[in-house]
């Protein structure tokens, strides 16, 4: 059966480097948006919409000036993290289906290594509760997967098999950072950098960036290059509740099924999936909280390589992820996005090209996995799907 959309992601584009300190982040986030326009088709005249979070100046209102966007009648900055790029597809969909906008930008770029980074501002009203105390952004995930262990008897070997499964891919992508495949024992035996959580558990950090270009139907209708369906979206946030916190859970337990029953489909009709691997238990414990498998199962789920594409299972990140290959300003929704739509338009590397791929998912985090984190899911359909 043919799915109906109410849009279309036309044009991705990822940069191609991974540290550039001959670049500022208004020039960086020019190029992938100049790039995805190309991709699609487009250019920058056709442009009425305008998503974008954390960028230099007065927002969306520096950079409309500084990209040329002279035609905006729709404008959205909205801030989750690295969810924030994944709600921002949402929202240009909602947009293009209520006649705001057609032709949707949706960019980021941050240059953490060259002294450039976006991410910071004032800190958060938890600031003084919390950091004085080692609540640092590792030490909040190492806690969630403490509990996970505790409540599952999840083990760390069972983590690596997603660190395994992403070296795998890299070694695929002349563009990662880190291309050597990795074993199990070289996962556990990496130092440890908040317990239970190992260096080789840790995603990398890198300058770079990416943009996405979203059009109605009719305007996709008109384009040359293979487009990808949005068939559904969901976000959410989830916090401490007051103090009631529950670790063994993450925002996608939400975002997921709202975005499955949008988009009329389960967990078993995906063929591909791409999930922000900020850490390992960030895979795991979405994977879980999506419905791809029992809570408590995760850990059984990624082993023997479920994860491995192209005939694993279910195929995840085959780009190398936030793990291995591009980690732009701590946020990883982009470029987790712009990986499915090279699965599902037959253009990932061909090592990992996952057969026939017409349906995948796509899962950004942001914020502290257990106990602060914006999330929000894509279900993605190949142009025939």
């Amino acid at each position: 059966m043919t799915r109906a959309a109410t849009a279309r992601i036309a044009g991705a584009y990822e940069h191609p480097r991974r540290k550039i300190p001959d670049r500022t982040v208004p020039q960086v986030l020019a190029e992938v948006a100049y790039g995805a326009l190309a991709d699609a088709g487009l250019g920058i005249a056709d442009v009425d919409g305008f998503f974008c979070s954390e960028v230099p100046g007065l927002g969306s209102v520096a950079m409309a000036d500084y990209l040329g966007l002279t035609g905006l009648s729709y404008v959205d900055v909205t801030e989750g993290g690295g969810a924030s790029y994944l709600m921002h597809v949402g929202h240009a969909v909602a947009a293009v289906a209520a006649g705001k906008c057609r032709v949707a930008l949706v960019a980021m770029a941050g240059l953490p290594l060259s002294g450039g980074g976006t991410s910071g501002g004032a800190p958060g009203p938890e600031h003084p509760y919390e950091s004085g105390y080692g609540v640092t952004v590792p030490a909040g995930y190492a806690l969630a997967a403490r509990r996970h262990m505790h409540e599952y008897g999840t083990t760390s070997e069972q983590l690596a098999e997603i660190k395994v499964a992403a070296a795998h891919h890299a070694q695929y992508n002349p563009n990662a950072v880190l291309r050597k495949p990795v074993t199990i024992e070289d996962v556990v035996g990496s130092p440890l950098i908040s317990d239970p959580l190992h260096r080789l558990d840790c995603c990398i950090t890198t300058d770079g960036g990416g943009a996405l270009v979203v059009v109605s139907e009719d305007v996709a209708r008109s384009l040359p290059g293979r487009t990808v369906k949005v068939l559904g979206h969901g976000e959410t946030v989830k916090h401490s509740e007051t103090g009631r916190i529950d670790l063994t859970y993450t925002g996608a337990a939400a975002s997921g099924p709202r975005a499955f029953a949008e988009a009329r489909l389960t967990p078993r009709d995906v063929d591909y999936v791409s999930i922000y691997d900020s850490f390992t238990i960030t895979v795991l414990m979405s994977l879980e909280d999506l419905g791809f498998c029992e809570k408590g199962k995760g850990g059984a789920f990624v082993t023997g390589g479920t994860l491995q594409g192209p005939d694993g299972l279910l195929p995840f990140n085959t780009d190398g992820g936030g793990l291995c290959n591009n980690h732009p300003d701590f946020r990883g929704g982009m470029i987790r996005t712009i990986e499915a739509v090279r699965q599902l338009r037959g253009e990932a590397a061909p090592e990992v090209q996952v057969p026939d791929c017409r349906i995948g998912l796509v899962q950004g985090h942001g914020g502290n996995l257990g106990f602060r984190t914006a999330a929000a899911t894509l279900l993605l359909g190949a142009e025939d799907a």
